[in-house]
């Protein structure tokens, strides 16, 4: 159990707490809201999870809410949590949490990302976490990463046995 005042210094235990009380993402809003946005490639997904009560903070004022998340794990070269990136959804999955920012992230994000598969010769990475995932599931074998972001795709971190790099564009 988490209790108790977290300060600046326990930013990895706070990411411990959520990691704690989050659970795979099959059969939940997590699955439903990637299957609505046509995304059939849900192996090696392990570093997404599935919190059913992750709480919103608005930006400025405003109460603090309550809603179902996709919590995706960002991790550097060497498989360590260095982030999360967290996605408010509707209960059901069908759509995005009705807030103001219905993505966050946290943590040490620059060149690090949230991976599908291992690479090792050849890697595919783009910004977003559906972006990738929807390139997967046409290319389920290739392993791949979300960079979160279009700065942080231009700062990525590569494993020195990276032959080649593919680049998912954004869609329009």
């Amino acid at each position: 159990r988490c209790y108790g005042v977290l300060t600046r210094v326990d930013r990895r235990q706070r990411r411990r707490c959520r990691s704690s009380r989050s659970g795979p993402i099959g059969s939940t809003a997590v699955e439903a809201h990637l299957r609505n946005r046509g995304i059939t490639a849900l192996h090696e997904t392990g570093n997404l999870r599935f919190h059913p009560r992750c709480y919103y903070r608005p930006e400025g004022h405003g109460p603090t809410e309550t809603w179902p998340a996709m919590i995706a794990s960002v991790t550097n070269l060497g498989g360590s949590q260095t982030g999360a990136h967290r996605t408010w959804l509707r209960p059901d999955g069908r759509g995005k949490a009705p807030v103001e920012t219905p993505r966050r992230a946290m943590g040490h994000l620059l060149g690090h990302g949230v991976r599908f598969g291992r690479a090792q010769d050849v890697l595919a990475a783009g910004e977003g976490i559906e972006t990738v995932l929807s390139a997967r599931s046409g290319l389920p074998r290739m392993p791949m990463m979300a960079a979160l972001s279009a700065a942080h795709l231009a700062a990525i971190l590569f494993p020195a046995s990276l032959l080649a790099l593919i680049h998912m564009p954004v869609p329009t």
